[in-house]
């Protein structure tokens, strides 16, 4: 059977609640889409992933999905992974004050861009784990899992609480972190952090969901 050490493991009650669980990735890349696997082959049965990139070359070294080098991600990766919804769809700041998050008990952002990650924050913090930044790194034992306001060491970190101090947000939120020193200057990345990322997510959403 398909889930039979899933439900090994958790127990046929929480294995359940698992299956009932609706989660949105926001970000299929070197991250989101090692959370969508990892959630996936655990029994999560509702998941909506949302994207706008098409897949490139450079994407190759850490992307599931990859290979299929300018097919649209969402529509490649609904292919892999049979079930999932996908959005197409640009994110930014008009598509987050828009979009109705209400459904999902869980919200993953995986996104890339800062501004929307904090309109994401502000919107829905109570159901959010947030990926922060994983490029330029290598060694996946620095990575920390904690409040955003406990946050060390990661520049993205640092510019989110930032902003939120400014705009007087003190709620929190579950955030995935390295504090790992920069390895190079340019967009420089090794998929055993960037995945390494997305399956610590997926831990952190399964501990929510059967908590």
């Amino acid at each position: 059977m398909r889930f039979e050490r899933c439900r090994m493991l958790f127990g046929d009650a929480d294995f359940e609640k698992l299956q009932r669980s609706k989660i949105l990735i926001l970000g299929v890349g070197g991250v989101g889409s090692y959370a969508l696997d990892c959630l996936y082959r655990s029994g999560v049965s509702d998941i909506t992933i949302l994207d706008f990139d098409i897949f490139d070359e450079t994407n190759q070294n850490r992307q599931i999905g990859s290979e299929a080098v300018g097919e649209v991600k969402v529509e490649k990766l609904q292919t892999l992974y049979p079930g999932v919804k996908i959005i197409n769809q640009r994110m930014d700041m008009a598509w987050v004050a828009a979009f109705d998050f209400d459904p999902y008990d869980l919200v993953i952002d995986a996104a890339d861009t800062t501004k929307v990650k904090i309109e994401v924050a502000k919107k829905c913090y109570k159901k959010l784990i947030m990926a922060l930044g994983s490029a330029k790194r290598y060694d996946t034992n620095k990575i920390e899992v904690a409040s955003i306001w406990k946050t060390h060491g990661d520049a993205l970190a640092r510019k989110i609480r930032n902003e939120l101090k400014k705009a007087k947000f003190d709620r929190n939120f579950l955030v995935v972190f390295s504090p790992e020193e920069d390895k190079c200057k340019e967009k420089g990345s090794c998929v055993a952090v960037t995945g390494a990322v997305g399956l610590t997510v997926c831990s952190e959403a399964i501990k929510k969901i059967i908590k």
